[in-house]
């Protein structure tokens, strides 16, 4: 009798061939590598038309034999929306909400078809996890919530409605599924804080990372004659990476002759609020400093990342929590790297453990100006501190697949313990 491999269903609206979230390579790489840990996924995502950005750069990534369901899915606001505006409980918990409609059924047509031992789910879209919610009742599978970073903080969601519907999805995920997972020892430490009466080892820790095949390949974008170009790769939140600070302290070192449009470019890819960050550079005056570009295909990015003069990243107080998947691609670019973050949270506890202290707060303009200054001392002596190989290859991605399917095997095995129980 041939044994059946294990599956699992995995549920993630990041999933190739949308562009512009670094999320995506977390599932895809669990997809990629679980296979050879004995674990086969199903992959549960969302219709491509609910993303309002798409290429085919990664679908080759997604291994011929893993079975792919894109079930509907809209986005409230731009395919729900008359004429820009939308009634609000029509995204909540967020604008995919609709994706629970064509999920839930597809989802159960793969449990029946493939017989999956477990179901995973990942966020930072919170009705991937009411999906998983719910085929957990349906099915009594196990169930493992990838959380990534808290649903809910100090300043995250905004709006009394999206917080409270934030709040009721954050604790039936936490209470129904078999084990939740977050990528910062902070994450783990804030929910064990918030839900006391669940047991410590609900929530285990799994941290994000780079992948090293993406790189292969991968060469260098050639330098080109001009400024040093400092690159922010990714997203710029208005609220949890607010350049406001940074762009006043670009002005201060202009006004002192520091730094000029000649010798000097800051440059947001791929920072989705193109309209906001203008806006605010300009009324910082340094819009001639600052260069909105547009997303690239992901190894393109990868390239652009490997040639840059030095790498940026942006990171709150009030994500402390956190550390931005895109730290590890940096660490692994091996360029030069200025933070600003806040000094006590997660993001710079890697930095530290790192070797890297070119790291300033992210909320104060004068230290930025300092710590900056400082930096691009450092850049142009060729003198700015880069991680040790070993501690970036402790960050590479296999490890955390390897953690994932041994994950997997425990939640299984103390189910059918659970069902074999008087």
């Amino acid at each position: 009798m041939v044994k059946r491999a294990k599956s699992v269903l995995m549920i993630a609206f990041h999933f190739p061939p949308q562009r512009g979230s670094s999320g995506i390579q977390r599932t895809l790489q669990f997809v990629r590598r679980l296979p050879a840990l004995g674990w086969q996924p199903l992959v549960l995502s969302a219709a491509p038309r609910a993303y309002e950005n798409v290429g085919p750069d990664q679908l080759d990534e997604i291994p011929r034999d893993v079975t792919v369901r894109r079930a509907f899915a809209l986005d409230t606001a731009r395919q729900l929306a008359f004429r820009g505006r939308y009634l609000g409980w029509m995204a909540l918990p967020d604008r995919w909400v609709s994706w629970l409609l064509g999920a839930v059924p597809a989802g159960l047509g793969l449990i029946r078809r493939h017989r999956p031992q477990a179901i995973w789910s990942t966020y930072p879209i919170a009705s991937a996890h009411l999906i998983g919610l719910v085929l957990r009742r349906l099915t009594d599978l196990p169930w493992i919530a990838d959380l990534r970073d808290p649903m809910i903080d100090a300043s995250h969601p905004t709006g009394r409605a999206r917080r409270r519907a934030a709040s009721w999805v954050e604790a039936r995920t936490v209470r129904h599924c078999s084990v939740a997972v977050c990528t910062t020892p902070g994450a783990v430490r804030s929910y064990r804080e918030r839900y006391p009466e669940l047991p410590p080892e609900r929530f285990r820790l799994i941290e994000n990372g780079y992948d090293e095949a993406a790189f292969a390949g991968v060469t260098p974008q050639a330098r080109a004659p001009g400024p040093l170009r400092l690159l922010h790769s990714g997203i710029v939140y208005p609220s949890e990476r607010d350049p406001g600070p940074l762009f006043a302290a670009l002005a201060a070192l202009r006004a002192r002759g520091r730094i000029d449009a000649a010798g000097f470019r800051l440059v947001l890819r791929a920072a989705v609020h193109e309209d906001f960050l203008a806006r605010l550079a300009e009324e910082h005056g340094v819009a001639n400093l600052v260069e909105i570009a547009t997303p690239l295909p992901y190894r393109a990015a990868l390239s652009e990342m490997l040639g840059a003069d030095a790498l940026l990243l942006l990171q709150a107080a009030n994500c402390n929590d956190q550390v931005p998947a895109k730290l590890y691609e940096y660490l692994r670019a091996a360029r030069p790297l200025l933070a600003l973050t806040d000094a006590r949270g997660d993001t710079a506890a890697v930095l530290k453990g790192c070797g890297i202290d070119t790291v300033g707060p992210l909320d104060d303009s004068i230290a930025i100006e300092t710590v900056l200054e400082r930096f691009l001392d450092l850049v142009a002596a060729g003198q700015a501190p880069l991680a040790p190989q070993e501690a970036v290859r402790a960050c590479e991605r296999g490890a955390r697949a390897a953690q994932l399917a041994a994950l997997l095997d425990e939640v299984v095995t103390q189910a059918a313990k659970s069902s074999k129980a008087p």
